[in-house]
């Protein structure tokens, strides 16, 4: 009864309120991500907590993300390669699509979804930091970001310098998707000649100077 009286209340009031043209505030709806504690405990059910963990089944890192999921929510490279916190951004990115869904150790620990879950709401690194994997990751720097010093060799096919990787995963940023092996094979004379058309540079496919100072101040490639 004292609640039927309450509402009864709350409906006058309301009523008072429109008849004044004023305008009505509602409070936003509440929304929150999984504690830290859940996804730990996520992550020793699906990885005994290992981020490098690669058992060779097509399931990679902590989540145990496959490649076709990982890619899904923007991942780049394979999961068990990412950083810890680069894992748990792309985690919480799927959250957000899906729920708990993707994960079969969620059903088993009878994790609960609450608001954020399949909102759709892409979260930014800041976000998904309190998840514990360390910290904030660095996203790739876009056209005109930092950029390393040229090594001083022009890299040709065949060749394997840790420069050579530096180079490939700076590629990522437009979507190529090296894993970072430093070695220049056929996808990597792809992504070199793909930069020297977008910026003008003869198409040789060697990584001079002028190539590599295009893949961080250059035109992205197409």
């Amino acid at each position: 009864m004292i609640q039927n009286r309450r509402r009864t209340v709350a409906r006058l009031l309301l009523l008072a309120l429109a008849a004044t043209g004023l305008p009505l505030i509602t409070p936003a709806a509440a929304s929150a991500d999984p504690a830290s504690s859940a996804w730990a405990k996520l992550r020793m059910c699906e990885s005994s907590d290992r981020y490098a963990t690669n058992t060779g089944n097509g399931y990679y890192g902590a989540y145990q993300f496959d490649l076709p999921t990982w890619r899904s929510v923007g991942g780049q490279g394979r999961p068990d390669q990412a950083a810890p916190a680069e894992q748990d951004y792309r985690a919480l990115y799927l959250y957000r699509m899906r729920g708990w869904q993707p994960w079969q150790c969620a059903g088993m620990l009878k994790l609960t979804a609450d608001a954020d879950a399949r909102s759709k709401r892409v979260p930014s690194y800041t976000e998904s930091a309190y998840i514990g994997g360390g910290g904030l990751p660095t996203p790739p720097p876009g056209p005109g970001g930092p950029r390393p010093a040229w090594p001083g060799v022009v890299y040709t096919y065949g060749d394997c310098a840790d420069a050579l990787k530096t180079f490939q995963l700076r590629m990522n940023a437009f979507g190529y998707g090296f894993t970072g092996t430093g070695c220049y094979l056929d996808k990597t004379r792809t992504a070199v000649l793909d930069l020297q058309r977008a910026n003008g540079i003869k198409d040789s496919g060697l990584l001079g100077p002028k190539t590599w100072d295009a893949a961080w101040t250059g035109k992205p490639p197409r």
